[in-house]
């Protein structure tokens, strides 16, 4: 497995955490709001990894075009 396609599948993993834990944080807004910021700071968390690989995903194919 080559690095970029290691990078695609962990930024899939985390897009799917990222959604299982939006959508918790949407359900649980009007029973527990406690719960719910705690499960939007996590998912705002993987959305700042996810933009992290992407950017290092984009330098690393900018590194191979050169």
């Amino acid at each position: 497995m080559t690095l970029s396609n290691s990078i695609q599948a962990r930024q899939k993993l985390l897009i799917s955490r990222y959604k299982v834990l939006m959508e918790q944080a949407y359900n649980l807004r009007q029973t527990d709001s406690a719960l719910s910021d705690i499960s939007e700071y996590k998912a705002i968390k993987l959305l700042h990894k996810l933009n992290k690989m992407k950017f290092l995903e984009r330098d690393i194919r900018s590194f191979k075009l050169n």
